[in-house]
């Protein structure tokens, strides 16, 4: 394991201070779990959003969509619990 150096200004260290006792842990540990928040928050953007360019270069390409009355009417079925169709893409009219 690697050491890093990071500088704190007072007021952030003391905030820091406070939290992390009050749940029950140390600077240290809070520091290490917020970075690891972090980077996870980050690579879960990352992924979001290689994700949507991969959708939209589908759609580019086949020009295949759902259309959203159809969705919506889909997925208001679904959190009723009710047995619905998933709907199917198709080459919209324009």
């Amino acid at each position: 394991m690697s050491t890093t150096t990071i500088r704190l200004s007072d007021e952030l260290k003391a905030r820091i201070a406070k939290v992390a006792e009050a749940a029950g842990t140390t600077s240290h540990n809070f520091i290490l779990e917020a970075i690891a928040e972090k980077a996870e928050l980050a690579e879960r953007r990352a992924d979001f959003h290689g994700q949507a360019d991969q959708r939209w270069a589908d759609f580019l390409e086949t020009g295949e969509s759902i259309p959203w009355e159809e969705a919506r009417t889909y997925f208001r079925a679904r959190i009723a619990g009710k047995p619905t169709k998933r709907p199917v893409a198709r080459k919209l009219e324009g």
